[in-house]
């Protein structure tokens, strides 16, 4: 048998289209909320792989579940439907507002056709100038080239103009600006509930109350992009529900699958009928293999014990970086919800955020970043309380060197 290749954080470097700049270690096992590294060093984890792991590494259900359906039905394509997709859709259907579901492999892909949707469902009412898509300044909805440009974030999409058009963008958590850019020419207003990759800013309650409204006056659809604030992260199974608004579209991935690709976006029976056969679609979107993985996921996550566990989890991390913040005033608002945290970072340290994290990592905890100035945690939603008390320590160290 053929020795594998072996390889190196050098390897990165000589092989890979450089988009990314991946720590100087490689990871190579994780159990739980800790991984390890090819020197066996170990990191709490802190980062889930960016709110996707949301049980840990190597969950036993879940790889039974993965290895249950790999030895029975990898793939079909979709010419011909399957059991896992089926049962997924009814566990989405039965705890959601949707009627109908359509699965994709990413959160980009989920809000690609979320806008697809809302763009075709106004042509299809004979109004060929109502193509006007609302979303907000500091948005991040994904990396194809609509999602990108839906993204209130031009770094993101200033490189790769001609744009597409159509879309306008308003400042975040500001209803009247809302409401003098949306109009009767609006199809779609899309936003998320808590800005993830835009600094961890949540929307206020009446802000989204009053999208709804606008929506409804205007005939517009309301995407809520649910890509990293649902399936339980917040404390709830999906965000919309704490803020009392039910949107007419909901879009879901990361950890829908806690690591295997999958995405979806949720809809009415009314909205679905638009996406006839034909209209849209994926090779990979729905096939078995995603689809009993997420099967197995989401019968866990959808349970009053992780959810209820989110909530306590949120305190045990904001009782630890309060006291962090006590001993090394670093930051100037923690803010979020549920396993969603983001630390903002006081004037004296803007800027540092990657810096913190690349010296968090040796001190043997992951954490994430969210701009320049702000620290993200999105981990396990059922992390082990010693691994946060650990972790946690491990972070006060970094803070600690970042201060000295």
């Amino acid at each position: 048998m053929e020795q594998p290749i072996a390889v190196t954080r050098q390897s990165f470097d000589d092989w890979m289209v450089p988009v990314y700049a991946p720590a100087d270690f490689i990871l190579v096992r994780g159990e739980g909320s800790q991984v390890w590294d090819q020197q066996g060093k170990s990191y709490i984890d802190f980062a889930g792989g960016i709110a996707v792991n949301a049980l840990g590494h190597a969950h036993p259900v879940v790889t039974a579940a993965l290895v249950e359906q790999a030895g029975k039905l990898w793939h079909l394509g979709n010419g011909y439907t399957n059991e896992p997709v089926l049962r997924l859709a009814k566990q989405l259907i039965d705890a959601t507002f949707a009627d109908k579901v359509f699965f994709c492999n990413s959160g980009a892909e989920a809000n690609e056709a979320a806008l697809k949707l809302a763009r075709k469902r106004a042509l299809d009412q004979g109004n060929s100038s109502k193509n006007q898509i609302v979303a907000f300044n500091n948005a991040f909805h994904g990396r194809t080239l609509f999602t990108v440009s839906a993204g209130g974030q031009p770094k993101y999409s200033k490189d790769f103009a001609p744009l597409p058009g159509g879309i306008t963008h308003t400042p975040f958590n500001d209803l009247a600006a809302a409401a003098e850019v949306i109009n009767d020419h609006t199809c779609a207003v899309i936003v998320e509930p808590i800005q993830g990759e835009g600094g961890v800013l949540p929307a206020d309650p009446a802000f989204l109350q009053g999208l709804r409204e606008l929506c409804d006056r205007h005939d517009a659809v309301l995407i809520f992009d649910e890509v990293q604030t649902g399936m339980g992260r917040t404390g709830e199974l999906y965000a919309y529900t704490q803020y009392g608004v039910v949107p007419d579209v909901l879009t879901t991935a990361k950890a829908l699958g806690c690591g295997f690709p999958i995405g979806a976006m949720l809809t009415t029976d009314e909205l679905a009928k638009t996406l006839g056969v034909g209209t849209h679609g994926t090779t990979y979107g729905g096939n078995p293999l995603a689809t009993a993985v997420a099967g197995a996921v989401f019968s866990i996550i959808n349970t009053p014990e992780v959810l209820e566990g989110v909530k306590q989890r949120h305190q045990w991390f904001l009782d630890g970086l309060n006291k962090i913040n006590q001993q090394y005033p670093i930051f100037s608002e923690i803010r979020g919800g549920g396993l969603l945290i983001g630390c903002q970072l006081t004037q004296d340290y803007a800027g540092k955020a990657k810096q913190i994290t690349q010296l968090a990592n040796e001190e043997g905890v992951i954490a994430l970043i969210a701009g320049p100035d702000v620290v993200r945690f999105t981990p396990s939603l059922i992390i082990p309380e010693q691994d946060v008390k650990e972790g946690l320590a491990r972070f006060a160290r970094a803070v600690a060197r970042i201060c000295s």
